[in-house]
């Protein structure tokens, strides 16, 4: 018999599976089941767990190894991408259109995806986490103040644990990350999680580490006092011009 996936308790508030024991195939599928509620979403954040399912699924909980991360002060732009930037008025801010930038990440089309990962269900525990100052937007806009692109996610203590993100106009979702990446440097936040794997973020500088790293540097960093509440004004506003000097090469 193939092993399967934990089944969770209907208590919010009930531990998960270790994560290192979830399955070798499908990669990282660990439990079944549960809720979306802050408290599960959180805790699930907090020991290197996230949910990812379709419509129609129950609600899957995943842990693959390796891990797709970012190191901070990692992210890395195209010489030719940077030349273009120079000339950028485009502007970032964080926390001030986390629904419009969460929206557009479930509508945008992905290369071999057939709908999206981001239910209805999905949008709004996250913004519901958002309201609670615990999950966050970074939004670039163009020059007529429109959203050009987006990256949201979750904080837990030191950590940031990225969703997804979207580009309304060419380049949105790099400056975004690269914005992200850049004040959470300048906070001492060293690591950005990203995930699974996919070519666009190994380009962007995205690295493999094994589960147990992982999870070491998640229980490390996610023990701190973090950042709980709105962003904007810590944040504040980040030429996308600046980031042509302060990408790494």
């Amino acid at each position: 018999m193939s092993a399967q996936p934990r089944l969770l308790s209907p208590d919010p508030e009930a531990p998960f599976p270790p994560a290192d024991s979830a399955l070798r195939e499908p990669d990282g599928l660990l439990a079944v089941g549960g809720d979306l509620s802050p408290v599960r979403l959180l805790n699930a954040y907090r020991h290197g767990i996230f949910p990812w399912y379709g419509d129609g699924q129950p609600i899957l909980w995943w842990s693959p190894d390796p891990r797709m991360v970012f190191r901070t002060d990692g992210v890395r732009l195209s010489s030719r991408f940077r030349r273009g930037l120079r000339r950028s008025r485009w502007q970032v801010r964080a926390d001030t259109a986390f629904e419009a930038v969460i929206a557009a990440c479930a509508e945008s089309p992905r290369p071999g995806q057939d709908g999206t990962w981001i239910t209805a269900q999905m949008r709004a525990a996250y913004v519901h986490l958002h309201r609670l100052g615990h999950a966050h937007s970074v939004e670039v806009f163009d020059e007529a103040g429109m959203l050009a692109g987006g990256i949201y996610g979750v904080a837990v203590g030191r950590m940031f644990f990225g969703e997804s993100m979207f580009s309304a106009r060419t380049g949105g979702s790099k400056i975004a990350l690269a914005a992200l990446a850049a004040r959470l440097h300048a906070w001492g936040w060293p690591v950005l999680d990203a995930q699974v794997e996919n070519p666009h973020l190994l380009s962007l500088g995205a690295e493999h580490w094994p589960r147990a790293r992982f999870l070491a540097e998640v229980e490390r960093l996610a023990a701190g006092p973090g950042r709980i509440g709105p962003w904007t004004g810590d944040f504040g506003t980040i030429e996308a011009a600046a980031l042509a000097a302060d990408s790494s090469r």
